[in-house]
This record gives structure tokens, C-alpha cells and sequence, in this order.
């Protein structure tokens, strides 16, 4: 069986061990869809971690079915599919045991990333977004953005002298603004996790879904950085970056001083999670400096102490 080279790269450097074993098991997972479901598959989507595939079922309706690595963040995605209920990709079945989803097939399915006019597709995921607004569970396995700070302190813990190409400095920095951030969050609400460009789909009608939410419990401006990060042009990212927080800000009643500061930790994280030998990812790198740029330019990095260098 055929794999994409980069997805199993990333299956493997997120996943280790695990991930090998699933990789191993991926054609009798497809083969038990099949079986269970009564549906062919077809050729899979650009992969990412998951194995993601559209399918046509018996009654000659399309389905997306996707198969992922059974745990906590399966379960979390899983929770917050039947918690956002309409408001997200609708869930047609699942299988717990096996991370498994299979769920609807939206038409005709482009992903916001081919909107070429930037201030159109803000526009189109900030009404999106506006959609999504959800309060948060009392009770559920769904992670806070308290996890997202531990992950970081974690990280700097075991690289005492940096990752990749973010300084210790720079990691110490980014673990004091995610404390400060999260000391001082007023609203926690049920969020999508992994909010971007490629998980935004044409739905018809003019319409547009999220797709493959993480799960997250926080506030919004966090939810909207991983929208920052994705779909940069080679040039001008600084006026892009600054326009799309601009938007969000206006047209969400967000905090844009929020948005710079989750800005700035989450992306350090993110590129750590990227950092493989001398890899990484160098788009996301690049933000780190963008958003304490912007920050500086707009509040000045003395005004919050969590700046302090």
C-alpha cells in the first residue's frame, strides 16, 4: 500500500513507536471501513497525521471517512464534533476502539486557502468563527489551553540551550507571556484548536464549515492563530499579519493585544513541535519575530511586563 512519504514522516516524528504500529495496521483499518460501513474508498486527501479519504457509500452518497491514531486527542476531536454539533462538519459514525470517523462530505469542498483576495478569506473565517462561538462544557475530557502551556514549559525543561533555531531565551520568553496569558484569560469557551485555511471547506450555497476541529477550552483570540500562521505570501507577511488581526479584531470584538501575545507563545511552540535534527518549520519560525514586531510597534514591549526582556 502507497503512502505519502511526508505523512508518514510526520505520523512517525509525532507519533514514534505508535505511530510505526498504526502505520503498519493502516490497510486493514481501510479494509474494516469498508466492511463495517459498506462504503469504497478512494483515494486519500493530502495527509497530514490522519488518514483521510472520501468515500462513496452503498446508497450511492458521499462520506469522508477518517482514520486516526486511537487516544486523548481522537477522543477530544470526537467531543467536540458532537459538541459543536451543526455548527461544524456533520458526524455521520464513529468507532472509538479504532479512531475512526466517518462523517459528511461537503460540496464542492474547496478549502478557503484558494480564496486568492486575503481581506475576502479573513472575512469568510471570521464569519465562520462567529458560527463556532460555543461555551465551554463543565464536564469533559476536552483539553484547556493550561495544556498548550504545559507542553511548552515541558519543552523548555529538556533544551536548556534552545530547539532548533529558537534560543533558551526566546523559549523562556514565550513560557512567561503563555503564563501571563493564561493567569489572566476572562472567558473560557469551546474551541475549535485547529483553526486554519485548509480546515475551512466550500459547503455550498455560498456557505463555508470548519473541518477537523482538535478540541480546546480557551479563549478566541487563541483559536485564531493557527489561522495567522497558514497561508503566508513570500513577502509582505509583516502588513498581512497585521491587516488579518485588524479584521478578526473588528469583526469578532476581540482583544488585539491578546491576539499579538497568544501570537507570539503559541507560534514559538509550534515551531518547536516542528523541529526535527536541523529541521523545522521556517514559516512558522519567521512569525515569532512578526508578532513581538507587531506588538512592539503597536504597545511597545516595556508597556507589558511579560515582555520584559
Amino acid at each position: 500500500m502507497y503512502l505519502q512519504k511526508q505523512f508518514v514522516q510526520t505520523v512517525r516524528l509525532y507519533f514514534k513507536e505508535q505511530g510505526k504500529e498504526w502505520l503498519q495496521d493502516l490497510p486493514s483499518l481501510i479494509q474494516y471501513c469498508e466492511n463495517k460501513w459498506s462504503v469504497k474508498m478512494h483515494e486519500p486527501y493530502t495527509l497530514s497525521v490522519n488518514y483521510v479519504a472520501p468515500a462513496t457509500m452503498q446508497n450511492g452518497k458521499e462520506a469522508v471517512v477518517k482514520i486516526c491514531i486511537p487516544g486523548s486527542g481522537f477522543l477530544a476531536e470526537l467531543e467536540a464534533l458532537q459538541l459543536f454539533h451543526k455548527k461544524i462538519v456533520q458526524l455521520i459514525d464513529y468507532n472509538k476502539e479504532n479512531g475512526i470517523l466517518i462523517l459528511e462530505k461537503l460540496s464542492p469542498g474547496c478549502t478557503l486557502a484558494e480564496i486568492t483576495d486575503e481581506e475576502e478569506a479573513c472575512q469568510i473565517a471570521a464569519n465562520v468563527m462567529k458560527e463556532l462561538a460555543a461555551p465551554a462544557p463543565i464536564n469533559t475530557r476536552i483539553p484547556t489551553i493550561m495544556t498548550r502551556e504545559e507542553e511548552l514549559r515541558k519543552i523548555v525543561k529538556e533544551n536548556t540551550n534552545g530547539i532548533g533555531p529558537i534560543s533558551a531565551q526566546t523559549l523562556q520568553k514565550a513560557l512567561k507571556v503563555f503564563t501571563y496569558m493564561n493567569h489572566t484569560t476572562k472567558q473560557q469557551l469551546l474551541l475549535h484548536g485547529d483553526f486554519h485555511h485548509y480546515n475551512i471547506l466550500a459547503a455550498g450555497d455560498g456557505g463555508w464549515k470548519a473541518i477537523d476541529p482538535k478540541g480546546l477550552i480557551g479563549e478566541i483570540e487563541y483559536d485564531l492563530i493557527q489561522y495567522l500562521l497558514n497561508n503566508l505570501p513570500d513577502k509582505g507577511v509583516y502588513e498581512v499579519i497585521k491587516r488579518r488581526v485588524e479584521i478578526f479584531a473588528n469583526e469578532l470584538n476581540l482583544d488585539r493585544e491578546r491576539i499579538l501575545l497568544w501570537g507570539y507563545c503559541h507560534t514559538v511552540l509550534a515551531t518547536s513541535w516542528t523541529v526535527d535534527n536541523e529541521a523545522y518549520n521556517k514559516d512558522f519560525f519567521q512569525m515569532i519575530a512578526v508578532f513581538e514586531k507587531l506588538y512592539d510597534d503597536i504597545y511597545g514591549i516595556q508597556n507589558n511586563e511579560s515582555f520584559n526582556r
